[in-house]
């Protein structure tokens, strides 16, 4: 398994946001990062320097969001997706971009439920939930 630190994570975007603004080739990977860096372009400033994204601190109390988070999550969403798993994510995802006329709004929308599913698992200590996860998706796109 894939474990790459925070560093590894920034140095990723970093370089993908260059690739991907100097038109250079990018990996089957970095291609995907580059869909949603062109995405959100209010993190463009902070991807263009790596020595301050490397710096850069994202505590909830100043109410930053952290672009880093934010990508990885959309990759994540995507990954799920794509291999349906956990199994049902597919179709709740594919549900839930058509309520809302957006994929990228639907992935803002799963974001929430990951997050709260990575939360409660390093508060309990116990594994993530996956079917925990996908019930609050499948809410979200019946409601």
């Amino acid at each position: 398994m894939f474990a790459p630190s925070q560093n590894d994570v920034r140095r990723f975007f970093c370089a993908t946001h260059a690739k991907r603004r100097d038109g250079a080739p990018l990996t089957p990977m970095e291609a995907l990062a580059a869909d949603w860096i062109g995405e959100h372009p209010e993190y463009h400033a902070e991807l263009d320097d790596v020595d301050a994204a490397l710096a850069a601190v994202y505590d909830v109390e100043t109410g930053r969001t952290n672009p880093f988070l934010h990508l990885s999550m959309h990759l994540t969403i995507t990954e799920q997706v794509a291999i349906d798993q956990p199994r049902g994510i597919k179709q709740a995802f594919e549900l839930l971009a058509a309520k809302r006329g957006s994929a990228h709004e639907a992935h803002h929308e799963v974001m929430e439920c990951l997050g709260e599913m990575i939360w409660a698992s390093q508060k309990s200590g116990l594994p993530p939930d996956g079917e925990r996860y996908l019930e609050c998706v499948r809410r979200r796109a019946t409601r």
